[in-house]
């Protein structure tokens, strides 16, 4: 389109790697298995694209607050997910007596708030600092989405607002 020569990858290539649908399904036609993580995201990509018409009519800011609104739920169910897993992680590895000592010390290592209270077995310790790296990781990839989310709504309205005027 532009003129550009391509080095190292076909166009093709490159389009079925940007589009996560179409890299989904090659994931799966492959026998690969998606993540779980992967298809909150598409979920999330999904339910925007079709809400895009109604999103870029006026009025933008209320609907703005609300692309905020859902997004953030969706981090925390993320977040919550993602905590959930570690507890039953620990608990199904019996490393704590009860369920509920294990969503405690998930979630105090997941978010790597780190009381100290609660900590894991010796032989165990090393998976408090993964789970640690594994929330901070989660955190910085959810806040990146919500931002981009929010950047891409909004260019999209603005983009909208020239074209009228």
């Amino acid at each position: 389109e532009y003129g550009v020569e391509l080095i190292g990858a076909q166009a093709a290539a490159i389009e079925l790697a940007e589009d996560r649908l179409k890299f989904k399904e090659a994931m799966l036609a492959a026998g690969l298995a998606v993540p779980a993580s992967g298809l909150a995201f598409w979920a999330l990509e999904i339910l925007l694209a079709r809400s895009h018409p109604w999103l870029m009519r006026e009025p933008h800011r209320p609907k703005l607050a609300l692309v905020l609104s859902v997004t953030v739920v969706w981090v925390l169910g993320m977040v919550t997910a993602g905590v959930w897993l570690w507890a039953f992680a620990f608990r199904a590895l019996g490393i704590f007596p009860t369920m509920e000592t294990s969503v405690y010390f998930a979630l105090v290592a997941f978010t790597t708030l780190g009381f100290g209270d609660v900590l894991l077995p010796q032989d165990w310790r090393l998976l408090s600092g993964m789970a640690a790296a594994n929330g901070l990781l989660s955190m910085g990839l959810l806040t990146a989405m919500l931002v981009e989310i929010l950047r891409h709504v909004r260019i999209g309205q603005i983009e909208m607002a020239r074209k009228k005027g």
